[in-house]
């Protein structure tokens, strides 16, 4: 089915070459850094994870999302997700590929990854994410393929898919919540240290991914021939209204402990982020910015005016996807190092290398994630093609 990838329209070809100069310049900045060193990056001695890791930890949510329509549709069948779960599992596939390269150009040179190969460490939770991440890009990879490929035969899937299916659900969770133990078991943390780190992260993945589910589906409606339908959009946009809501709550009793605690470890983080601490505050605008869309998209998600029209549903979707990126993407990770556990504040923004690196990354996810659909659309528009369960 591959060959089906490589025919298209101009348009087609102009973005996919758009996508390529993006991933070669990222790469070049990549091959700066390789030989530079991580020097050339904003991280340091006292901010030692960065833009990197923060999209890699985002991007973990995105790809643990496709569960929302993998259990919906093969455990209560939810007939409706029938169209879109190949597409949610395709989104995974591109997020779980972005989230490696975010690894391999954080840790520096390429080969120290081998490490976790040839010096296992069970103790170790970057050790059990490694794992855990790998599986589920292989178990989505398997699934996809083999269901688009029945489909497009019109007959039933292979008998194996079906535990590999179930087996899918609770590995999507387990992504994101050794992704989240990476972060709340790290004592000297005082921003990190809560023991609701994993829901926090599971409630704003099902909120930011299907969102971005949401907005491929409805941009594929308008460039192509293919519409998911009215129906699952609607789904689709109560579990992400329910999600955003859940994160918000998550966050304030965060905010209500750390203050009504009056504990300085957990209140300084959040001055910081809200409103600056000893006279810095580079991320304060982003903080706001974040917070207003992200309680505007949960107003336009709500409202029974806006909650049913498709143009409010894509701000909607750009206000939670964006407000969760500021906070998972960029703060969150950020804001752990501030101040230091020796209460030095050192601030932390990235450079234009690691900017443009971050950026090819994006593009190669990009790039995967158009071919696979390019290769499910060609399955699904095809009239011999007949989806058997």
């Amino acid at each position: 089915m591959f060959e089906k990838a490589l025919t298209g329209t101009r348009n087609y070809f102009a973005w996919l070459i758009f996508l390529l100069v993006f991933i070669g310049i990222g790469f070049a900045c990549y091959l700066y850094q390789y030989q530079e060193g991580l020097g050339i990056t904003g991280m340091g001695r006292d901010v030692s994870w960065g833009f990197y890791i923060a999209q890699f930890t985002f991007l973990v949510g995105v790809a643990a999302s496709a569960v929302m329509l993998v259990l919906p549709y093969y455990l209560h069948d939810v007939k409706v997700f029938g169209k879109i779960t190949i597409l949610g599992e395709f989104l995974a596939i591109a997020s779980v590929v972005m989230c490696i390269l975010f690894v391999t150009v954080d840790v520096g040179y390429p080969n120290r990854l081998l490490n976790l190969i040839l010096y296992p460490s069970p103790n170790s939770i970057l050790f059990w994410d490694f794992i855990v991440l790998n599986v589920y890009l292989l178990l989505n990879l398997l699934i996809g393929w083999n269901v688009l490929t029945a489909e497009r035969k019109a007959v039933a899937p292979p008998t194996w898919v079906k535990p590999l299916i179930y087996l899918s659900i609770p590995w999507a969770i387990s992504i994101h919540t050794v992704t989240a133990f990476l972060y709340a078991g790290m004592p000297g943390r005082h921003f990190w240290l809560t023991a609701i780190m994993a829901v926090r992260f599971l409630g704003s993945a099902f909120a930011a991914g299907p969102a971005l589910l949401i907005l491929l589906a409805l941009l594929l409606k308008r460039l192509t021939p293919f519409d998911a339908g009215q129906e699952a959009l609607n789904k689709l946009r109560n579990i992400i209204t329910y999600a955003m809501l859940a994160s918000i709550f998550f966050v304030l009793l965060e905010i209500f402990t750390a203050f009504y605690s009056n504990i300085p470890g957990h209140k300084h983080a959040f001055q910081y982020l809200f409103f600056g601490l000893e006279g810095h505050g580079k991320y304060v605008a982003w903080t706001w910015i974040s917070v207003v869309a992200g309680i505007g998209a949960a107003f336009l998600l709500l409202l029974p005016i806006t909650r049913k029209n498709n143009a409010w549903l894509v701000a909607a979707c750009i206000g939670v996807f964006g407000s969760l990126w500021i906070e998972k993407g960029l703060t969150l990770v950020v804001t752990g190092f501030v101040p230091s556990p020796l209460e030095h504040i050192t601030e932390y923004a990235p450079t234009l290398p690691e900017i443009f690196i971050a950026l090819g990354i994006w593009a190669t996810g990009f790039l995967v994630l158009t071919l696979l659909y390019k290769i499910a659309l060609s399955v699904k528009l095809d009239p011999n093609s007949a989806s058997i369960h």
